[in-house]
């Protein structure tokens, strides 16, 4: 079957690169990196909708359910990345943000030819991970047209869970399945049709704020630290000191002597330094306050 790319937006010609290949290469970088300042402009109109899609992953995640990223080639690779990023940076259990790629694993770094085209692969991959309507499954196609992930949403829609779905296009066919639409228009690509440039950023982008503007709402960030962070190298051992000194004042060997005694648990340490509080009555504060380092504070003052 013919598929007609004429009316997609993604796939038409940018007159201002329609010389690219005829200019300095100082000009060429010009042109794509003012074509890419028009990505961050193109997500202002549809930060509403990020919002409520942050709220509901929120109230999901409090209920016990998962986030689940769906999309074909560089869509799924990104929604791959994201989720990989969140047990490290934000101390969540491994599993807690899944992102499913048509044709698997393999597909991450070599495309495997006709997975996108396979609307069955995308329930049978949510089946694998046992999606159940407690969690949230988010649509990844530039072109809102993506059969893999038309056939995800709709599969996650007869089960009752909640739906989002990102397009770089209005009126997709992905958006009007989900719950919530995040339609964007970044505009035509600098290479006609190669999404993994402007709406492969436009798509990161808004994984960033979903991602980490979930994060804050369910108490994994304290001013603008990540104290759910996990030490798992050096750097994040490092991290960690640093934190604890920010968010508390005190030196590094202090610090230190926090952390070894509330084994690296970041929000723990600045807990007992801000209160005074035995590590054992910390602990209990903090699970009282479902994890939120300043209610627990704030339960401790009053």
């Amino acid at each position: 079957m013919a598929i007609d790319l004429s009316q997609l937006a993604t796939e038409q010609r940018n007159p201002n690169t329609a010389r690219i290949d005829q200019v300095s290469t100082l000009e060429m970088v010009r042109l794509i990196n003012a074509e890419d300042q028009r990505v961050a402009e193109s997500i202002e109109p549809v930060l509403p909708e990020i919002a409520q899609a942050i709220d509901r992953i929120a109230i999901q995640f409090q209920q016990g359910g998962r986030l689940f990223y769906i999309g074909a080639g560089t869509s799924g690779r990104l929604g791959i990345l994201d989720a990989s990023e969140c047990p490290p940076t934000y101390g969540v259990e491994f599993g807690k943000v899944i992102g499913l790629i048509a044709g698997g694993d393999a597909a991450i770094r070599k495309a495997v030819e006709g997975a996108e085209d396979n609307r069955e692969l995308a329930a049978m991959d949510l089946q694998a991970h046992q999606f159940t309507n407690r969690d949230v499954l988010v649509g990844l196609a530039a072109s809102g047209r993506t059969p893999y992930v038309i056939g995800g949403l709709q599969y996650a829609k007869g089960l009752g869970a909640f739906t989002i779905a990102i397009a770089c296009t209005q009126n997709s066919q992905i958006g009007a399945i989900a719950d919530i639409a995040i339609e964007l228009l970044p505009g035509p690509e600098v290479i006609t049709g190669s999404t993994r440039m402007k709406a492969g950023t436009a798509q990161k982008l808004i994984l960033n704020m979903l991602s980490t503007g979930t994060m804050i709402k369910i108490g994994k960030v304290y001013g603008n630290l990540m104290v759910d962070v996990q030490a798992s190298n050096d750097k994040l051992v490092e991290r960690c000191k640093r934190i604890v000194c920010e968010a508390t004042g005190v030196d590094r060997y202090r610090a230190e002597q926090l952390l070894d005694l509330t084994n690296y648990d970041v929000k723990l340490a600045i807990l007992i330094d801000r209160t005074g509080l035995s590590i054992e009555r910390a602990t209990a504060l903090l699970e009282e306050a479902s994890g939120y380092l300043q209610k627990a504070i704030d339960r401790s003052q009053s």
